[in-house]
């Protein structure tokens, strides 16, 4: 299934959308202001010497394929003042019967503890319903990740389980806790 459709949302104090081209500079500043990593979770300060604007047309070229091809929908965070604050996936698990999606996100470390992640959380769980048509939403967190399990559940997600051996990441198999929300049961915050 392909989706034409008009992926640009509005928050009080967020816009989400697609990158494009013109985004390089706010993108690379979203990414070179970031504070060194945080905690376990933050990748904070990356090496950005081999982003150039070349490299950053290919990836949004890369990303707008998938969003054409119903495979990954990247939107990317901006405050009203063009500020790249972060980024949120939907990546299409099934179509069919099930409308299943996975959830990624994250906020560049200098805007966090501001409400960004909750305020384009809500936003897009949102559009994934009315827009994208997805009925479940699942996101996979690290059982050591409390500040992302704690903004889930604020957004209307729910425990589902832990899946034994789920990701290799680290250098090994890894379990995540499953969080789950059915957009067509209202579970959605407000």
């Amino acid at each position: 299934m392909k989706y034409n459709l008009r992926l640009h949302f509005q928050t009080q104090r967020l816009i989400i959308r697609p990158l494009e081209k013109n985004d390089y500079h706010s993108w690379y500043n979203g990414y070179s202001n970031s504070k060194p990593a945080q905690y376990k979770y933050d990748k904070g300060q990356l090496d950005l010497l081999e982003k150039t604007e070349s490299w950053f047309y290919t990836l949004v070229r890369n990303q707008q394929e998938a969003i054409k091809e119903d495979d990954i929908y990247y939107f990317a965070i901006f405050d009203k003042r063009g500020q790249h604050i972060g980024m949120i996936d939907l990546k299409t698990l099934s179509r069919d019967n099930f409308q299943w999606a996975e959830l990624g996100y994250f906020i560049h470390n200098q805007f966090w503890r501001r409400g960004y992640a909750y305020e384009a959380l809500v936003e897009i769980v949102a559009q994934a319903q009315q827009i994208l048509h997805f009925h479940r939403i699942e996101a996979h967190v690290n059982l050591d990740n409390e500040p992302s399990q704690k903004l889930l559940e604020k957004v209307g997600f729910h425990f589902e389980c832990i899946r034994k051996g789920f990701i290799f990441e680290n250098g090994q198999w890894t379990d995540h806790f499953v969080y789950y929300l059915n957009t067509h049961n209202n579970d959605i915050s407000s």
